[in-house]
């Protein structure tokens, strides 16, 4: 298999570095401490031409795959400009809607979705449900050919920016199918319908994009609104789950790349006892285990990438690079911050607010504890634990 880039995936991976020419990792700060959507960003990287990257051509897009898309957050990543909205949107909602979306959304959405002149999320959790999708209780009742949408969504990334929401519904309640697996349907919901309501929750990390729960009362859908099948969208659903699996992989090793480079300029002009600190093995040694960590992961999230876009069974290698991706973005932002001193808890620095992100990123969208199990049960052949 080989990873080597072709140019226009080079082009695609160095675009961070051009991006971060006018709005670098300061930016991208600023607006994470005022919980302040980047928007001007968000449509330099839309006039670019990055929104549709998984998107095919006559949508409006690239026609590019998931090994592009991860290389593009890679990139930015490694410059500290890691946004959230590329992946709850162009990865996770454009991508599965230009895979399995009705004629509408694919001629009037994806278009208006890769200009930036709509955003997209993307709704599963729920309070009483978490990572056990199969006990969702959120219902679209079939009226006829339309749908009553009922139900409640939480930790909805960008649900206040967002003008569609890909949601996973169950169209048949849990008690009435004889496969669990039966009765989901995603839709592409309008924020703006009668019925939808949101309320944030208040989550103490900085970040640019806030998290929301989503309540839907008796939200009228038509056939218009459904993306794929109805009753059979848990056959498609993991087209949008291995995709975030990847894609926050690559924000992570990106992240844990941009916190070592500042750990390795500082280390290196920090002069105590005569001599720069990171000729110290005490300091040295943690970063250069951090870096090869971040390093391995991003060769399996390549792969990852590589198996999805080869239509080939990306579940295995999408787990493991989350999980490599995560702890490796932790022990780099760890290291670079012991670096640092007591000069890495200043805002000046800018290394301990990015600590709880990649802490984030270990529990969620899927906790390492579940993508463990994962490996063991359906890598190695190991008893179900859940």
């Amino acid at each position: 298999m080989d990873f080597n880039l072709n140019d226009e995936q080079r082009q695609i991976y160095e675009y961070g570095a051009q991006l971060a020419q006018r709005f670098d990792n300061a930016y991208w700060l600023d607006h994470a401490r005022r919980h302040a959507f980047p928007q001007e960003m968000f449509s330099k990287i839309a006039d670019d031409g990055f929104l549709g990257l998984m998107v095919p051509q006559e949508y409006g897009g690239a026609g590019l795959g998931m090994t592009e898309m991860a290389l593009f957050m890679e990139g930015t990543a490694n410059h500290g400009i890691p946004l959230l909205m590329m992946v709850v949107g162009p990865t996770m909602s454009l991508a599965h809607i230009a895979n399995h979306g009705s004629e509408f959304q694919k001629k009037e959405l994806l278009p208006r979705a890769c200009r930036g002149e709509i955003q997209f999320c993307f709704a599963i959790t729920e309070p009483g449900a978490g990572s056990n999708t199969i006990k969702a209780r959120t219902l679209a009742r079939q009226r006829g050919n339309r749908f009553s949408l009922s139900g409640e969504k939480t930790f909805i990334t960008g649900a206040d920016i967002a003008d569609y929401c890909l949601v996973v519904a169950r169209t048949k309640p849990h008690e009435e199918v004889k496969r669990k697996t039966d009765g989901f349907t995603l839709f592409a919901v309008d924020l703006k319908k009668n019925g939808v309501n949101k309320q944030r929750v208040k989550v103490s990390i900085p970040l640019p994009e806030e998290q929301w729960t989503l309540f839907f009362d008796e939200v009228d859908l038509g056939p218009e609104d459904v993306v794929g099948q109805v009753d059979e969208g848990f056959s498609i659903l993991f087209d949008s789950l291995n995709p975030e699996r990847i894609i926050l992989a690559a924000l992570c090793c990106g992240i844990g790349r941009f916190a070592l480079n500042k750990g390795v300029a500082y280390a290196s002009e920090r002069i105590v006892f005569g001599q720069p600190i990171g000729a110290h093995q005490g300091v040295q040694h943690p970063m250069a285990k951090a870096y090869t960590a971040v390093e391995m992961a991003s060769l399996m999230t390549r792969r990852a990438a590589w198996e999805f876009d080869s239509h080939l069974p990306a579940g295995a290698s999408s787990n493991m690079a989350k999980y490599a991706a995560a702890e490796a973005g932790i022990e780099a932002v760890d290291a670079a911050l012991q670096a640092h001193g007591g000069s890495g808890f200043t805002e000046d620095t800018g290394i301990y607010e990015l600590y709880p992100l990649v802490r984030l990123l270990r529990t969620a969208p899927v906790n390492r504890e579940l993508c463990l199990s994962f490996i063991g049960e359906k890598v190695m052949g190991l008893p179900r634990s859940y």
